[in-house]
């Protein structure tokens, strides 16, 4: 039923972001926490001359889609996106999302979409918590206000039993009340501990009494294995987040890859650069951190396998370059490739690419003029790193046309 502080919409379609999308009176409606075809009254929360952002009152009209979710935080805790959509509906949406965008930002029409996906369930190795008067949780989107959790459903098993294990600790007068956020980093064997915000020094003696019961507590890195290959993960490099995936991610991105030389940007710990080395003779892997870049080259040498780590900015190492390996591929940050880079890619014009990207926007704004300068896509892989959220990781295959 509406009233004057609530209006009534029909969604019309999911967008990036995990929002649905509606109209009225001429303004783009978002509302979080709907689907396709329902009916729901809403109610304003922000408003700009052309986009209104509203909260969810409730559904009138539910979509035969719509299930109950399985976390008893969800829509207060600002994790998930899509708990209130079955699984299937979930990757069908996301591969629409991924379709549409890449049609708006980079005036791309793509063909098949290949879809990888495992549990949705217990699949994150890597969360960050928060911490305020003796409870853990979550912060709600958008918002500073804390939701207290007893356990997390995406969460893996290990880093669940390391929470119920915290939250133990915090009733003992010993538990350092200051500290405000951690990150918990887990091969399902033991839990790094990563104190992130605090109001004052932790000692050490609360990473010794972690151990007691959280082995791995205070290591300053964890051992991950991926595809047999073992990785060295300290505490300040990136490692992917989905425990169930990460072999098949792997396999996708370097499916097809062949020549002589090849070149992994934004190279992280070695996660795809291992196996290159495997297939191409001559392996360059371009990292600009200096956690990841030690990781990558301890990782090297542990597997015994040769190639030549490149401490440096992937745009600066690319404008050095006056020839092209035959492969490279990318798996840039967020903002993806850029600019920069992209022109240095169209210039040095390498047979093939392979882009790994985390952001459907950015990937559709590097690819555009990949494809202007005669790159054919020859595939698409959505892998579903990211169950019950908007998130999507998307791997392209390039060729030069020709």
């Amino acid at each position: 039923m509406q009233t004057p502080e609530t209006n009534e919409v029909v969604v019309e379609k999911l967008i990036y972001g995990g929002d649905g999308l509606s109209r009225m009176d001429g303004r783009v409606v978002l509302t979080p926490f709907v689907l396709p075809g329902e009916r729901a009254t809403v109610r304003p929360d922000r408003s700009k001359p052309d986009l209104l952002r509203t909260k969810l009152v409730r559904v009138e009209e539910a979509s035969p889609e719509r299930v109950t979710p399985a976390c008893p935080y969800f829509l207060r805790c600002g994790g998930c996106h899509y708990q209130h959509a079955s699984y299937e509906y979930q990757l069908a949406q996301k591969e629409l999302i991924l379709r549409e965008v890449l049609q708006r930002v980079g005036k791309l029409t793509i063909g098949e979409v290949e879809i990888v996906a495992g549990d949705p369930w217990g699949y994150r190795n890597r969360s960050q918590f928060q911490f305020r008067d003796g409870k853990l949780g979550y912060l709600e989107a958008g918002s500073h206000t804390m939701v207290p959790i007893t356990h997390c459903p995406i969460s893996s098993p290990k880093m669940n039993e390391a929470l119920a294990v915290l939250q133990e600790m915090m009733k003992d007068r010993r538990f350092p009340r200051f500290v405000r956020a951690m990150e918990l980093f887990t091969n399902e064997t033991e839990v790094q501990v990563n104190v992130l915000e605090t109001e004052k020094p932790v000692a050490k003696h609360f990473f010794d009494w972690c151990v007691e019961s959280i082995p791995g507590a205070d290591a300053g890195a964890l051992d991950y294995t991926v595809g047999g290959d073992v990785f060295r993960v300290s505490h300040n490099s990136f490692f992917q987040v989905n425990r169930h995936l990460m072999d098949r991610l792997v396999a996708v991105a370097l499916d097809g890859a062949e020549g002589e030389s090849a070149m992994d940007l934004y190279a992280g710990g070695g996660l795809f650069s291992l196996g290159m080395t495997r297939r191409f003779a001559k392996v360059t892997a371009v990292e600009s951190g200096t956690s990841a870049t030690e990781d990558l080259k301890f990782n090297a040498e542990r597997a015994g396998v040769t190639l030549t780590a490149v401490k440096r900015s992937v745009e600066d190492y690319l404008g050095t370059l006056t020839e092209a390996p035959d492969f490279v591929l990318a798996d840039p940050p967020r903002a993806g490739l850029g600019k920069r880079a992209v022109g240095d890619l169209i210039r040095l014009k390498p047979r093939a690419i392979t882009i790994v990207s985390c952001d459907p926007a950015t990937l559709a704004r590097d690819l555009g003029p990949l494809v202007g300068a005669g790159y054919q896509i020859v595939k698409t892989t959505l892998v579903d790193l990211f169950p019950q959220t908007f998130h999507m990781e998307t791997v392209v295959q390039l060729k030069i046309a020709g």
